[in-house]
């Protein structure tokens, strides 16, 4: 009865054996074939070979025969993702921060599944996982799919929200209160996932960190500021964010050499107006959260770009710059130590 099993399993484990051992730079010939089911526990013969590979290509798999010196070689060709497409996916695993590094590793593991196991060893020694900064809080794999859920069920959630404090401890925010928030999208901003919701109670748009969430919990409530969100645009409410640090929207307006065109068009989109001032500077007038990391970013520029207007924002930071000042004037001076 195994026997008989085994042998009703036999092409299943001829394509997984096909998919593993082979690539467009690696074969195997009907003897290995034969060889590698007979570890299985199966017994095969080559015109049972032959049907069932026959069979695997009316399935869809690409199997390629090739034959040097009187031997047929066989491997597969193209595959659902190519060797190119994994590195980019085991890359996007690395980079995100809000991904543990446990968590990291596993995925990693499973994408190797969809390569041979040549092409595993490659996508292997792009693993640099060890040593990242990656966030500690393992539950945010699964605070994910809560959220997608609770969109997809249209409902609002609960959840309480923590920060890290100085012995690198769990210190749940507001003293341990339970936030609720109506859920819209998901954002993937400086290496880090964000929940786009709307507070009824405050009236606006706001957005929390995933990875500092904790027991997130789909409520029966229904999910409230679908007109805030009618016509909302992700990527320019990301734009408007720095470092998705808040602050009050404002048009602010910037005099940058030309040099800097690229980086504006970077931070903006192709569609931000670039408007000439003289032959070597540009004005562009763009809508942004004004937060410390917006004029942190502008000073971050140098003498290249300057904030022109409105007045309050120049005001701003002048006291930005005002308090740098402060802080630092006597930063590196240090009293001698008394007898």
């Amino acid at each position: 009865m195994a026997k008989e099993a085994n042998q009703k399993l036999k092409i299943i484990y001829l394509m997984k054996i096909l998919l593993e051992k082979t690539d467009e730079e690696h074969s195997i010939t009907m003897n290995d074939m034969i060889a590698f089911l007979e570890a299985y526990g199966i017994k095969a013969e080559r015109k049972s070979l032959y049907n069932d590979i026959e069979c695997l290509r009316q399935y869809g798999m690409d199997i390629i025969g090739r034959k040097r010196n009187r031997t047929y070689y066989y491997s597969v060709g193209n595959r659902e993702f190519e060797l190119a497409e994994l590195k980019l996916l085991v890359d996007s695993v690395q980079a995100a921060k809000f991904i543990t590094a446990k968590k990291s590793n596993e995925l990693i593991k499973k994408i190797e599944g969809l390569a041979s196991k040549y092409e595993a060893s490659l996508l292997h020694r792009q693993v640099y996982v060890s040593g990242r900064v990656k966030t500690m809080n393992e539950s945010i794999y699964y605070n994910v799919d809560r959220i997608h859920a609770a969109i997809g069920a249209n409902s609002k959630i609960t959840f309480q929200y923590f920060q890290w404090n100085v012995e690198k401890k769990m210190e749940l925010r507001k003293g341990g209160a339970w936030y609720e928030a109506s859920p819209w999208a998901l954002s993937w901003d400086d290496e880090n996932y964000y929940l786009i919701a709307f507070d009824s109670q405050e009236n606006k748009i706001k957005h929390f960190r995933v990875d500092k969430m904790l027991r997130i919990k789909t409520m029966e409530e229904k999910r409230e500021g679908k007109e805030c969100f009618r016509e909302f645009d992700m990527a320019v409410y990301a734009g408007k964010m720095f470092g998705m640090f808040g602050g009050e929207e404002q048009w602010v307006k910037l005099e940058c050499e030309n040099s800097l065109a690229g980086v504006m068009v970077d931070r903006f989109g192709k569609d931000v107006r670039l408007m000439k001032k003289d032959e070597g500077h540009f004005v562009v007038n763009v809508k942004v959260a004004v937060s410390r990391q917006f004029l942190s970013w502008v000073m971050a520029l140098g003498e290249g770009a300057k904030i022109i207007g409105p007045e309050s924002v120049i005001e701003q930071m002048n006291g930005e710059i005002d308090r740098l000042v402060r802080q630092y004037r006597n930063a590196g001076k240090f009293e001698p130590a008394l007898d």
